[in-house]
């Protein structure tokens, strides 16, 4: 079932950068508090990091033009190309065993593509990761006020499961469960194991 998405409003630029902002560096030997800083300023903030996000990006494109296009060009095809060896891996490697020295002279003219786009894709990747660098250092030193606290409770279960931010956070908080329960299950099998094989060198002796 797919979820409802909606937009989280946009705060005043006064609550998000001028006057009535305050900013302290966290506690760093306090990660609990840190990552709830941060986690609640996301959510809160999400559509003004959304919007800071794209002014960046699109700085970085102004500046750079023709690297920002060879890298979003350059990132399309590797991602298609890896797209399409996934999802046709039997064609692929019947191809592979087919023609070898057409598969080597494609796999040379690969790495010369992307060595000779790398000016582009270190440009694309650099204004991808600026706008998430900027919006976690500001969630960071954001001290939460009042309205934010106080928002985020009566928002609530909406922000949280409906918003862009929240379904993003609540995909992670997922993920990271399934890995940790995957993980413990791992160790109970591996712990199982070793006691069965400890049981079956008892009753040899």
């Amino acid at each position: 079932m797919v979820r409802e998405v909606k937009m989280a409003p946009l705060r005043p630029l006064d609550d998000f950068l001028l006057n009535s902002a305050r900013y302290q560096l966290p506690n760093f030997s306090d990660l609990e508090k840190w990552g709830n800083r941060v986690t609640n300023n996301f959510l809160y903030y999400q559509t003004n990091y959304f919007l800071l996000a794209i002014m960046i990006f699109l700085l970085v494109a102004v500046i750079h033009p023709v690297e920002m296009l060879s890298g979003i060009t350059a990132m399309g095809l590797a991602f298609g190309v890896f797209y399409y060896f996934t999802n046709s891996k039997p064609g692929a490697d019947q191809f592979k065993k087919e023609h070898p020295l057409v598969s080597v002279l494609i796999m040379l003219t690969a790495g010369y593509f992307i060595v000779y786009m790398i000016g582009g894709i270190v440009v694309f990747v650099f204004g991808t990761l600026l706008p998430i660098f900027v919006a976690f250092i500001h969630a960071s030193l954001r001290m939460r006020t009042i309205k934010n606290k106080i928002v985020n409770k009566i928002e609530g279960l909406d922000v949280f499961q409906k918003t862009p931010m929240g379904l993003f956070l609540d995909t992670l908080v997922e993920e990271a469960d399934a890995v940790e329960v995957d993980f413990e299950t791992q160790l109970a099998r591996k712990a199982k194991g070793l006691l069965q094989d400890i049981g079956s060198k008892n009753k040899l002796k």
